[in-house]
């Protein structure tokens, strides 16, 4: 009876010290939700695909509304094809014909879209469990970092690469985002991006071709049937890719071409140059008041409208539509590999690959 109880009390401790951690549920094999909350702005994030899964914070009336697109349990996201959330590598966005040559040799990764490499391949990084390094959940510095070693030959990748993403409150409001990545023994591509969706209304109002958007770029990467960039900048002067004054979205994505379902471009930042913060875009819910201004150490910024999310089943049983939310996917250009005039995503050993992001929510009445 003795040792029953001590059992048992063992229990209720490694119990306790999980809830202290901040752990919402698993799923036995390790895989766990995390908070980190400053006040009343939380953000829960899994460690599989170092997703986040939750961003929470008020409307301009005090009310709050969770604004990411996501699901309800792990499982859910272990079945996702749309990337909620998820960090995307070891290379995101798409790789043309699945293949690229480094120092000589050709490469032949998996591909998973068609001919082409999407977000890393079938089992990029967002479909596998990242280690829990470090988790504060509150407290003047609520963060959380996680990592994660892909080893030489995944998805036809060269070399091992360790990789690390760290989520941190700042202070209300702001959420950091950084990501870093170090070759060990041979050079690869490295190009990772987060891959949240986003409807500042709440993840439950309907879509966001209402919002208004203001991206800080002149140019765009076109791209041909596949979606692969020619290699050319183009200038959005005059053109429905023109957001460097605020639009509403529902105005311009009605003139883009024929076939179109909404964005899937990536966007060349201005004042790309370096590795310094810079402004990427800025968002506005009228409805809700709520602002995001986003920034960024990147050259690149996918936007995507949600084209393709068909009657997705999500949090509580929302179904999310297609333009249920947009997505600001800050990246080196896609198929960089296969075009040298594009800014370089190679890291070599001894180097470091650094991608940061700052999120910046405020209220507009």
């Amino acid at each position: 009876m003795q040792q029953s109880s001590k059992k048992m009390s063992i229990l209720i401790s490694c119990f306790v010290i999980v809830l202290g951690f901040g752990v919402v549920f698993g799923n036995g094999d390790g895989l766990n939700i995390y908070e980190i909350k400053k006040g009343d702005f939380s953000v829960k994030i899994t460690n599989y695909g170092a997703r986040i899964v939750s961003v929470v914070l008020p409307d301009k009336n005090g009310k709050l509304a969770d604004v990411v697109l996501g699901y309800d349990t792990i499982k859910d996201y272990m079945n996702d094809t749309c990337y909620f959330g998820a960090i995307v590598g070891r290379v995101g966005n798409r790789i043309g014909g699945a293949k690229f040559t480094l120092n000589g040799t050709v490469y032949k990764l998996d591909a998973n879209e068609g001919t082409s490499m999407l977000h890393g391949g079938k089992k990029g990084f967002s479909q596998v469990a990242w280690k829990v390094k470090n988790h504060v959940k509150n407290g003047p510095s609520p963060s959380i970092t996680l990592t994660y070693h892909s080893v030489d030959g995944e998805e036809g990748f060269p070399g091992d690469v360790l990789t690390s993403v760290t989520y941190a409150i700042i202070e209300p409001y702001k959420l950091s985002v950084k990501m870093k990545a170090k070759a060990s023994k041979k050079a690869t591509p490295v190009n990772l991006a987060q891959h949240s969706y986003w409807n500042l209304g709440g993840h439950n109002t309907g879509n966001i071709l209402s919002d208004e958007l203001q991206i800080f770029a002149s140019h765009i990467t076109p791209v041909d049937k596949k979606l692969i960039p020619t290699g050319k900048f183009v200038s959005v002067k005059a053109t429905p890719y023109d957001f460097l004054e605020p639009r509403v979205i529902k105005g311009p994505i009605k003139e883009l071409p024929n076939g179109s379902r909404g964005y899937d471009i990536n966007y060349v930042v201005d004042g790309r140059n370096g590795l310094k913060m810079k402004p990427i875009a800025v968002v506005y819910n009228k409805k809700s008041g709520r602002v995001m201004k986003l920034s960024a150490n990147t050259p690149g910024v996918q936007l995507y409208t949600g084209n393709y999310i068909n009657d997705v089943r999500g949090k509580n049983g929302y179904v999310y539509k297609p333009h249920a939310a947009l997505c600001l996917e800050t990246q080196g250009f896609p198929d960089s590999v296969n075009h040298p005039n594009f800014p370089s995503q190679i890291v070599y050993p001894g180097k470091s690959y650094r991608h940061y992001m700052m999120f910046t929510f405020s209220i507009k009445k």
